[in-house]
């Protein structure tokens, strides 16, 4: 029996990249990923309900809460996977333009069923700054408190829940189709109702 068991990792032949490419982008993976498909499936909670509290890892291990933010606005991302090509342009999305959800008072927190690990490492290749949290124990326990679980995928649909300073979740997006981007000026206007509370009334919006 082999005494060190990573020293079989040496007896394997170093993979090759392919021959037009000297070197393999891990930043551009995503472009000839296959891409994630798939009819809504699940609602998600309505405007007006109480957004259900948490304590999910996120990539250093330290627990988040949602209650952490309790006085101040929050942007609930959920989404299907870390690497996967919708995933990677829409969270580098709102990193580049994190200003406008800073502007606004809010917080981002991208949610999905990948490992602290996973997050890490995709959060590093992404330049990702806010924090990625690992809903992978119990395995979408929280995508399923938001009412968004896929359970033939194993992972949730890709929803945005604004939650409002007082807990409350006031505005909401689940994509029609997996692949289906939440309209990034339709997000901004909704966080400017949220943030300003000129409605009385929340506001629900699905597409």
């Amino acid at each position: 029996m082999q005494d060190d068991p990573l020293a079989l990792v040496d007896t394997f032949p170093p993979l090759a990249p392919g021959s037009d490419d000297p070197e393999i982008d891990v930043r551009e993976l995503h472009r000839t990923a296959p891409p994630m498909t798939g009819a809504r499936v699940a609602e998600g909670l309505a405007a007006g309900t109480a957004a259900p509290e948490f304590e999910l890892p996120q990539a250093d291990g330290t627990p988040v809460r949602l209650s952490d933010f309790r006085g101040r606005p929050v942007a609930l991302v959920f989404y299907p996977l870390d690497w996967s090509p919708g995933c990677s342009v829409q969270l580098e999305l709102y990193q580049q333009e994190y200003d406008e959800f800073a502007s606004r008072g809010f917080q981002v927190l991208g949610i999905s069923v990948d490992s602290i690990y996973s997050h890490g490492a995709w959060a590093a290749v992404r330049g990702i700054r806010f924090p990625l949290l690992s809903d992978a124990n119990p395995h979408g326990e929280v995508a399923r408190r938001y009412g968004i679980w896929r359970e033939e995928d194993e992972f949730s649909e890709r929803a945005i829940f604004l939650v409002d300073a007082d807990g409350v979740i006031r505005w909401s997006h689940v994509s029609a189709e997996l692949h289906h981007l939440p309209d990034f000026d339709e997000l901004i206007a909704a966080m400017d109702d949220v943030s300003s509370s000129h409605s009385d009334r929340p506001e629900e919006v699905r597409t």
